[in-house]
């Protein structure tokens, strides 16, 4: 018969209860811990920034995705950083070779997080490999701001976009779905110094951008115009408008759907998907002659059933 731990049984009869630490009483301490001057609470780090530390490539910044490379030592980067690096460790410059981190590669693929618009409103939470792909179609993503006029950098949803272009950008604001706009340039053989136009419009409940600029296609001067959505391509297409432009008993009508502000305005109007006006018709509409162009452009914009 096995013989009985007396002291065992001792515990198991007498256990002894410890009421456990509050949070206000927890605090980290270094080994000298008589010395109140070097006694100081440690921030926290959360499980989440570890990760996130951990999955970011130490050259481009940038979260990684399989196949996650390492050297011999350990360091990780991404598989788009690995060529640029000719074969040696960014961190510690020891020989990459083909080492693969499976066990990153596992952790992430075990993570849910939330969208990186998350403080635009999109509140889903997504599988860390699937994160990515959502991000580039998420319908809260901010948009850029559609002034071509200037370099600007300013993002943002579509209510701030316009405070934006009618504060800053001092754009003209026009209500109805209709308009009618003059363009009158002194030389129209040049286009460097050329008067670039944006007017926004708001009906049927959404805002549309109209553009109008001269630029240079081939070795003549080319003068467009065309309308831009501001939302996404999918509601952009609910949309229909015409421009018209015409004088001295000549006409030109365009016919199109409003592209997206998703689409940069540089996109546009290099695919000429627009009212595209030449130099020498032009002149045609100003009377005749060549010492001033002057364009009337009208239009229309109506919601398909």
């Amino acid at each position: 018969m096995a013989t009985r731990n007396a002291y065992f049984d001792d515990i198991r009869c007498n256990p002894e209860v410890v009421d456990p630490p509050r949070n206000e009483d927890l605090m980290d301490v270094d080994e000298y811990g008589d010395d109140s001057a070097q006694m100081a609470l440690k921030p926290k780090v959360t499980v989440s920034s570890i990760l996130h530390e951990l999955l970011q490539c130490p050259v481009c910044s940038k979260a990684m995705y399989p196949p996650i490379h390492q050297c011999s030592t350990g360091h990780t980067l991404c598989s788009a950083c690995k060529p640029r690096m000719h074969n040696r460790c960014p961190t510690c410059r020891h020989e990459l070779g083909n080492i693969r981190c499976l066990a990153l590669e596992k952790v992430a693929a075990s993570l849910e997080l939330p969208c990186k618009y998350q403080s635009f409103g999109c509140m889903g939470i997504h599988p860390y490999y699937s994160k990515l792909k959502h991000e580039n179609q998420c319908v809260f993503r901010p948009y850029n701001c559609p002034y071509a006029g200037s370099e600007c950098t300013a993002i943002g949803d579509i209510p701030y976009l316009v405070t934006h272009l009618k504060d800053d950008h001092k754009v003209d604001m026009h209500s109805g779905s209709t308009f009618n706009h003059r363009y009158v340039k002194s030389n129209p053989h040049e286009v460097e110094n050329a008067t670039w136009m944006l007017t926004v419009f708001s009906c049927f409940g959404q805002y549309f951008c109209l553009h109008f600029e001269a630029f240079q296609l081939g070795i003549a001067p080319v003068y467009i115009a065309f309308l831009r959505f501001m939302g996404d391509d999918n509601e952009a297409r609910n949309y229909s408008y015409s421009l018209e432009v015409g004088g001295n008993g000549r006409k030109m009508i365009w016919q199109g759907v409003p592209r997206s502000i998703r689409d940069s305005h540089r996109k546009v109007r290099d695919s000429l998907d627009g009212l595209i006006i030449h130099r020498n018709m032009s002149l045609f509409f100003s009377g005749g002659d060549s010492k001033e162009l002057k364009l009337r452009v009208t239009g229309r914009i109506w919601k398909e059933q």
